[in-house]
């Protein structure tokens, strides 16, 4: 992977996440995240939706292969990029250890989670791949 994709990566503020329905399709929808080492977490919040049984839940659920991406894109295309991360997706509820350290990274990267911080549940990838592009 090319110097400052991972740097890149953890520091932009949505990322898409693609998640494969039990037929086959894909979902993608965009997310915040945070990234501890080689764990990428997101989370279940508060903002309003249509339903409390999202389909990416039920998808990670039945194929826990996932894949994250963030890109940067302006009319100069020489400054491009994009990093993508492959890993394995796991739901754990917020009061658990590990949701409770996910949670404590997304109130870290986003104020508006210190006063609001995400119910949950909490979605824990492990990286397994980093791909990235850039037009330098």
């Amino acid at each position: 992977m090319k110097h400052g994709a991972r740097g890149r990566f953890a520091a932009a503020r949505v990322a898409r996440l693609a998640t494969m329905s039990p037929g086959n399709r894909p979902h993608l929808v965009p997310v915040v995240f945070a990234v501890v080492g080689d764990t990428v977490w997101t989370a279940v919040d508060a903002k309003p939706k249509s339903t409390r049984s999202l389909r990416r839940l039920a998808n990670i659920e039945a194929n826990p292969r996932v894949s994250l991406l963030v890109d940067h894109y302006e009319e100069d295309w020489s400054a491009l990029w994009w990093v993508r991360v492959d890993g394995t997706a796991r739901l754990v509820p917020v009061g658990s250890a590990e949701g409770a350290a996910g949670v404590a990274a997304l109130v870290s990267k986003y104020p508006h989670y210190q006063a609001e911080p995400p119910p949950g549940p909490v979605v824990v990838i492990t990286v397994d791949g980093w791909s990235s592009w850039d037009a330098r």
